[in-house]
């Protein structure tokens, strides 16, 4: 089975151009290809995951990856899929994502030697002359048809400012940036993203003649991928610090029943005729828990390490009643309008589960060093506990319980 085969066969591919030589380039290695990651926050989140997966997918085919970071595109906001516009973010703010994204993303590639790069468009896009762009870029662009593009459209009713509608062209021009100065002849992207891409690709070959080597492929569902990233509690962070590895697992052990296969076939690694039989035997709750068990777990350890993935995995089923000698803890319930932003006061749980009797003697507990959730000691007696699906306490040695969310 090829690169390409296997893509489609996880459901990856949505749209494309010169299907023949897109295959050529990527079942051989060939392929230098970008995406693009606007920093909008300090964090890559599970929205993201579709991108970064693929990435490493192709990446270990032999291809070359290039993370483009929006230090520039960030500045202006892309109106794809957005009703409103964008919060502005200050420079600073924008320079301190980025080095959060780059740090995030070397988990999932390999930059050594090479193998891949990451790339600020601020390099560029900060630099340009405006009547220069609009000579050399706005030229090959008909407004006609921009208005008519689908993130455009969306956007006409409530308000699309000048600022935004310039997007496409930022855009567009990184390909061409990329093309020129890196030997960037591939971009990915998602379905929502089609026809900022599709610029990028007419830029180049009206510029450098119909030879230019450019071409433009769309992932499928990426736009319902980063809905994934959204809960009614926040979004899923990649930074352990934002959202905890045994959260992030049950993010994923709680994913619905229609969407497991989708899930595993797009995000993980495990192999796609594993998955397939998976999914031929998938007839009852029990086989569903243990498919979604697969898939937290594996997505757990691409992010977090097998370490991590490990604990979450021990805790979820001893809370949940699937550890040795566990069935049986101790449980208090509590209902998700009991939290605040999921969370709870590390003493509030202690009072509510009864392994303290007051404030006062929780904050002792803690400062002794006698509590540990989730496998993780706490020592700050005011901190905010993400509480999931629910948490496992210990108290001491041996008295353990079971929060959970009802």
């Amino acid at each position: 089975m090829t690169l390409f085969e296997e893509l489609k066969r996880r459901g990856l591919l949505a749209q494309l151009t010169d299907e023949d030589e897109i295959k050529e380039l990527i079942n051989n290695g060939k392929a230098t290809f970008y995406i693009g990651f606007d920093p909008t926050a300090d964090s890559l989140h599970v929205g993201h995951f579709m991108a970064l997966c693929l990435m490493k997918r192709l990446q270990q085919a032999g291809n070359r990856p290039i993370a483009l970071l929006g230090g520039g595109t960030g500045m202006i906001g892309d109106p794809s899929g957005k009703t409103d516009m964008r919060k502005m973010l200050t420079k600073e703010t924008i320079e301190h994502n980025v080095e959060c994204f780059k740090k995030q993303m070397s988990r999932f590639i390999d930059f050594s030697d090479g193998k891949a790069l990451v790339v600020n468009n601020a390099d560029w896009l900060l630099t340009l002359n405006y009547v220069d762009v609009l000579r050399e870029v706005g030229a090959c662009f008909s407004v006609n048809n921009m208005l008519r593009a689908e993130c455009y459209k969306q956007r006409m009713e409530k308000g699309l400012s000048f600022l935004e509608f310039n997007y496409m062209i930022m855009q567009s021009y990184d390909f061409y940036k990329l093309f020129t100065e890196y030997g960037c002849n591939m971009q990915f992207g998602g379905d929502d993203q089609w026809s900022n891409m599709l610029g990028g690709t007419e830029l180049i070959r009206r510029k450098l003649g119909k030879d230019a080597y450019a071409m433009t492929i769309t992932l499928l569902l990426n736009s319902e991928g980063k809905k994934m990233g959204k809960t009614e509690k926040g979004a899923v962070w990649l930074d352990p610090e934002k959202t905890s590895p045994y959260y992030f697992f049950q993010y994923w052990r709680n994913v619905a029943d229609a969407d497991v296969i989708k899930c595993m076939k797009m995000l993980t690694f495990v192999p796609i005729e594993e998955i397939e039989d998976i999914e031929k035997n998938l007839s009852d709750g029990a086989s569903y828990n243990k498919a979604k068990e697969l898939l937290a777990y594996e997505l757990t350890k691409l992010v977090h390490g097998e370490e991590e993935a490990d604990k979450a995995l021990a805790s979820a089923r001893a809370l949940f009643g699937g550890g040795s000698g566990n069935a049986d803890m101790p449980t208090t319930f509590v209902s998700a309008k009991d939290l605040c932003d999921g969370k709870l006061g590390l003493l509030d749980i202690l009072v509510r589960t009864k392994l303290a009797s007051s404030n006062s003697e929780g904050r002792r507990l803690v400062q002794q060093g006698g509590i540990t959730i989730d496998d993780v000691k706490q020592t700050d007696p005011n901190a905010k506990i993400e509480i999931g699906g629910g948490i496992v306490i210990k108290k001491g040695k041996k008295v353990y319980h079971k929060l959970v969310v009802e």
